[in-house]
């Protein structure tokens, strides 16, 4: 990563810390009432007889929201052809340690939600890792983070987003509707068509994204969906040095990092906190979270990366640390963007939502602290081996 990467990795990280911190200053002010009157206003969008109606929150999650999934979508794309994911054997660490890190936090989630059908809606909560205050945590600590890692964690955060998008479309779907879902395949058909002839006209993809944004939002896919696949259908063949998708990554980058993650960090971290009781803390929903997140992302991220090293399945980041390799593991466990927004899927009980949240922030935010201690400790003990 680039020490220009890094300043923006940085700030979008600070961006998006502010953006938490005032909205559970806001909601938990006399201001509260205002806020959350602000985010269930509702805005409507008519051309003649055809219009969408929808909450603020509403239009964040499933429209800005979308346009972060199509950024997401050129990344993944980007890294799995020729990037930190090129080749099985550049994958094969990340990829093995996202899985061990998706799948041991749900374990732990729903061992400690057994029994109760609606609470383990939310089992796929602790499963995600949030690209944005990761890798600006990493920016912070700089070179206490050896370079390898940095690209070790991003690329585990892709994969991470990966599954979280199969598990999106495969279990948080209902109330489908044949003719819009049609529509949608004819709209992404279309995109594939656009990126088969090397069309290079982003308008085009825009209009055609536009349309299958609709048709998916209104056949019970979640809309977010569309913005994947206009991001996989933009071409990344080259044309005078620079691809299309490339150009559209790069502008969509401060957009999302500065404004569209932190407004819905805004619209969906105020947790009302007053009255809120000890047994509301360790209730089994945000117990499971913080389980998840910050027990089993560790163990499942650090135990499969070492498995996968010592099996010679997967070689160690170079140039770092296994104390350092456990610090990027915990560093995981801070699942914030990823794990809200599965949440407002799984949930539409207020209560419940808030339960979410509170469990979300305080597994990120404990995550987020003992990464550092170890990273710093032992990045500075790296630094100090005489084998440097």
């Amino acid at each position: 990563m680039t020490q220009k990467t890094d300043q923006a990795d940085l700030i979008g990280g600070i961006a998006l810390g502010i953006a938490t911190l005032a909205a559970l200053v806001i909601a938990n002010s006399p201001l509260g009432p205002q806020y959350n009157a602000l985010i269930q206003a509702t805005a409507e969008i008519r051309i003649g007889s055809i219009g969408l109606s929808k909450s603020l929150e509403h239009w964040i999650n499933d429209g800005l929201m979308a346009i972060f999934f199509l950024f997401v979508g050129l990344e993944i794309k980007r890294e799995v052809i020729e990037g930190s994911l090129a080749g099985v054997q550049k994958a094969a660490l990340p990829v093995i340690a996202a899985i061990g890190g998706f799948v041991l936090p749900t374990l732990f989630y729903a061992a400690l939600n057994w029994g109760d059908s609606q609470a383990l809606r939310g089992w796929a909560v602790p499963a995600a890792t949030d690209i944005a205050f990761a890798i600006g945590i990493c920016a912070l600590l700089g070179r206490l983070v050896p370079a390898s890692l940095k690209m070790f964690l991003l690329a585990l955060a892709i994969i991470d987003d990966l599954l979280a998008i199969i598990v999106i479309a495969v279990f948080y779907t209902e109330d489908l509707s044949a003719l819009a879902l049609l529509l949608g395949g004819i709209g992404v058909a279309g995109l594939v068509a656009l990126n088969l002839l090397n069309v290079r006209q982003l308008s085009l993809y825009i209009v055609v994204g536009v349309f299958t944004w609709v048709c998916v939002l209104k056949s019970g896919v979640h809309a977010t969906l569309a913005g994947v696949a206009v991001g996989f259908a933009i071409p990344l063949a080259r044309h005078k040095g620079e691809s299309l998708l490339e150009q559209v990554e790069h502008g969509l980058k401060p957009w999302v990092s500065y404004a569209i993650v932190p407004i819905f960090a805004f619209a969906n971290a105020g947790v009302p906190l007053v009255g809120m009781s000890l047994s509301d803390l360790t209730a089994p929903i945000p117990l499971g979270i913080i389980a998840g997140l910050f027990v089993g992302k560790q163990l499942g991220v650090f135990g499969a990366a070492t498995a996968a090293i010592k099996l010679g399945i997967a070689k160690h980041p170079t140039g770092a640390s296994s104390a350092q390799l456990y610090g990027i593991a915990l560093l995981t466990g801070v699942g914030f963007t990823m794990s809200l927004f599965i949440g407002t899927l799984a949930f539409e009980d207020e209560t419940l939502m808030t339960q979410i949240r509170v469990g979300v922030l305080e597994a990120s935010i404990l995550s987020a602290l003992v990464a550092c201690l170890v990273l710093i400790v032992a990045g500075r003990a790296s630094a100090a081996s005489p084998d440097k």
